[in-house]
């Protein structure tokens, strides 16, 4: 008999956020496994598994014991501050709602491994979080023939002659902006270009400051409002590397397209990024470190290619049968033991 997982997710109502990617990514590939019958927001209830995606209030008056209700945890709640900005107390109402709703969830699915101990500390138990990585299509996301490239570099009014570094996600405090901003400053010999804006408007973290900074770029420096998905396998191909200072993550999905398409990646040095990139990666802390890292990769050629040895190294290891293994053991593995607690038959 096959599992019934119904799939709850408004994830993708805001665009240009690395959770709605990793949703999408994460159903298409289940949607592959055969011993699975998968749908999306169905108002049935006639599933074995609700898998919450997303922290709606909606799907919290749904779980219940009728089924086994899982919850992806994308981030978590105190360390959300730098992302949108809300008054005191309503920041505290929103912090509490969602640590009652991961209480409340069966099973929890953390995305980094670094943030079970966070779980525990809103007394959580161990027992029910379990780490899966996110997961990227490998044939979405891919190198493209140098020709084409070419015309794609046209396409998006980038230089032809320049060492491109690539900044991506929304823009707000804990991504690095500034940062960014400020190594293109430091760097005018190199060209950078920022994809992505301000998903959730003025609510977001430094929408007043970064409007302005938006307005006074360097001239080495362009912005490309937020693209549909389908498109960055485009803007992924036509840059040299990708430059993400961010202060806090939890596992980038444009981390595992870059590495898809073998190019390599420069990030803020966190010790979050050690356990799931495996240190493949080039590492700074400050601009300083940062320009020296991308003059390095624009000048040294032989250190260009073993970042791009370590990126190819990363889409390796995340590889499409894994995962859907990994889903698959999941799945069937707290479903049986829900069923064991509450004696269904």
């Amino acid at each position: 008999m096959k599992l019934k997982i119904n799939m709850l997710s408004k994830a993708e109502s805001a665009k240009g956020q690395g959770v709605g990617s990793a949703y999408r990514e994460q159903v298409n590939l289940v949607n592959k496994i055969e011993d699975f019958d998968i749908s999306i927001n169905s108002k049935k209830r006639d599933f074995d598994i609700y898998h919450i995606h997303s922290v709606n209030p909606s799907y919290r008056m749904r779980m219940n014991k009728k089924h086994l209700n899982i919850v992806y945890v994308h981030f978590i709640p105190a360390k959300n501050h730098e992302s949108i900005k809300l008054p005191r107390f309503a920041e505290w109402v929103f912090d509490k709602y969602v640590e009652g709703f991961y209480r409340k969830a069966d099973e929890l699915v953390v995305v980094n491994p670094c943030f079970i101990e966070d779980l525990e500390k809103l007394k959580i138990s161990r027992e029910k979080i379990t780490y899966i990585p996110n997961f990227v299509d490998h044939d979405k996301f891919a190198p493209l023939p140098k020709d084409e490239i070419v015309k794609l570099k046209e396409k998006y009014h980038l230089p032809v002659d320049k060492f491109i570094v690539l900044g991506c996600g929304q823009i707000q405090t804990r991504k690095g902006f500034d940062e960014f901003v400020e190594t293109a400053k430091y760097n005018q010999d190199l060209f950078f270009v920022w994809v992505g804006g301000f998903s959730f408007g003025r609510i977001m973290h430094g929408y007043k400051k970064y409007k302005k900074l938006l307005e006074n770029l360097p001239q080495n420096m362009m912005h490309i409002q937020i693209i549909d998905r389908k498109y960055m396998n485009e803007v992924f191909n036509t840059v040299d590397v990708l430059f993400m200072p961010s202060h806090m993550e939890l596992f980038p999905m444009t981390i595992l397209e870059m590495a898809n398409v073998h190019k390599p990646i420069l990030l803020k040095n966190l010790s979050l990024y050690k356990p799931i990139l495996f240190s493949k990666y080039a590492s700074g802390e400050s601009v300083e470190e940062y320009s020296k890292e991308l003059n390095r990769l624009a000048n040294d050629l032989s250190y260009y290619n073993e970042q791009c040895d370590n990126s190819k190294f990363i889409s390796d290891f995340y590889n499409e049968n894994v995962l859907m293994k990994t889903w698959k053991e999941y799945y069937e593995r707290v479903y049986l033991k829900w069923k064991e607690k509450h004696n269904h038959k």
